[in-house]
């Protein structure tokens, strides 16, 4: 299978403390790690590790940062012969705060503002050539927008996490094959006053919403809610847990997987991720979770 992700690619500064200060509060903090990041990247590299084909399509500054990070991805075995290299902005950055086993980012885009309309136009032709394309939320929403009704004309499924939060205009919601929201980003696109469940049967098998702890949630075409319980992890970084999520369900629903195997699958992906240090250094690989699934039966 052949997978494409749109999407951002970030240098990840890590900073581990006690606890998030308060605002106005200066605290000390424990370490400092600069590691490969952004939402598209992560996921292209959980692809990757679980065995997927994968192309990664976005911009980097020309700086060290960017250097580093097409590196980093190729190591890990994703392609990146079609990423913009920018030579008049930044690399992105998120800074990410570590603390009471959770994290706060702040993400700078850079670069990632640079995956625009005459990119996309650009790289078209070869992403018809893709099983599946995925999205998220970390370059310009047009640019989002525009990839979906792209592929949607071309046929090429679609999955799209959209994070951060952002609202999304309901032809879009239309357009994609599979919407995976968490809690918050789910609130703030369909609005908190009807229940979770009656938005799950609006869109059955398209939106998929994940919840942490809880696991995730999503409605068969039958009408059924599964709900698919978290895994019991011992958490080193929460980190990426949801780019290995979407990684995993990507992967194993172009392969032809049930909507519940693939939540099965990309869930345990992602408790593994969470044992680890690192977005893309914690992503599983298919044995570790073929092991782990294999352990639960």
């Amino acid at each position: 299978m052949k997978l494409a992700v749109v999407g951002s690619i970030n240098m990840d500064m890590i900073v581990t403390a006690e606890r998030v200060p308060a605002k106005g509060e200066t605290i000390p903090g424990d370490s400092i790690s600069y590691i490969p990041g952004g939402k598209g990247a992560n996921q292209a590299v959980a692809m990757a590790k679980l065995g997927a084909e994968v192309e990664i399509f976005g911009c980097v500054g020309d700086d060290g940062n960017g250097l580093q990070l097409l590196q980093n991805l190729e190591d890990a075995g994703v392609r990146t012969d079609s990423v913009k290299i920018a030579d008049d902005v930044p690399t992105g950055v998120a800074m990410i705060a570590v603390a009471e086993s959770d994290n706060t980012i702040l993400v700078v885009p850079g670069a990632n503002g640079r995956t625009d309309r005459a990119y996309v136009d650009s790289i078209k032709p070869l992403l018809k050539k893709f099983d599946m394309v995925v999205l998220q939320h970390e370059i310009p929403l047009d640019t989002v927008q525009y990839v979906i009704a792209f592929c949607a004309e071309s046929q090429i499924p679609v999955v799209l996490n959209p994070a951060p939060a952002a609202e999304i205009p309901a032809d879009i919601i239309e357009k994609v094959t599979y919407l995976t929201p968490n809690e918050h980003e789910a609130a703030a696109i369909f609005g908190s006053e009807r229940p979770l469940e009656d938005i799950l049967r609006q869109y059955p098998e398209k939106l998929i919403v994940t919840q942490g702890s809880r696991g995730v949630v999503t409605c068969l075409q039958s009408g059924e809610i599964l709900h698919v319980p978290a895994r019991n992890a011992t958490i080193v970084d929460t980190t990426g847990a949801g780019d290995a999520l979407n990684g995993a369900f990507a992967v194993r629903r172009a392969a032809g997987d049930t909507m519940e195997q693939a939540l099965v699958y990309a869930n345990t992906a992602a408790s593994l991720s969470i044992e680890k240090f690192g977005a893309q250094s914690g992503m599983p690989s298919a044995d570790d979770v073929e092991k782990e699934l294999n352990k639960a039966k």
